[in-house]
């Protein structure tokens, strides 16, 4: 949605820039297909995170407590960056890996099709 301020000379400071996260940068994460979770989380993380730390170490906490969690077969996953399909290299960075701050990352399991079969 657009805002228009009421001046033309309105000048705000954005309260979420990359600036304000001393180092971070937000990283929106939603497991596709697994309604359990209404929205993608939006978690904190350092830009020079290896993309493997972030799949082997944080996604699985994330989502520890959804029945299927631990079925998860991260060598099958399917990634979208910001709505475009990508193989992420587990080697690089989370920002070498094209995942800026407030970028969408989309996971897709193909063998998990949320409870009891219920997706979108």
């Amino acid at each position: 949605m657009t805002v228009r301020a009421i001046t033309p000379d309105y000048h705000g400071d954005r309260k979420d820039s990359a600036e304000h996260f001393h180092g971070q940068q937000l990283l929106y994460v939603l497991w596709e297909q697994h309604l359990m979770y209404a929205t993608p989380h939006c978690i904190p993380v350092p830009p020079g995170m290896p993309f493997a730390a972030l799949r082997d170490q944080v996604l699985p906490t994330l989502y520890a407590g959804h029945p299927q969690a631990a079925r998860i077969d991260w060598t099958r996953a399917e990634w979208m960056r910001d709505d475009t399909p990508f193989t992420p290299d587990p080697a690089a960075s989370l920002a070498d890996n094209g995942l800026g701050h407030k970028s969408l990352l989309q996971l897709r399991t193909p063998d998990l099709a949320g409870l009891h079969g219920v997706a979108f």
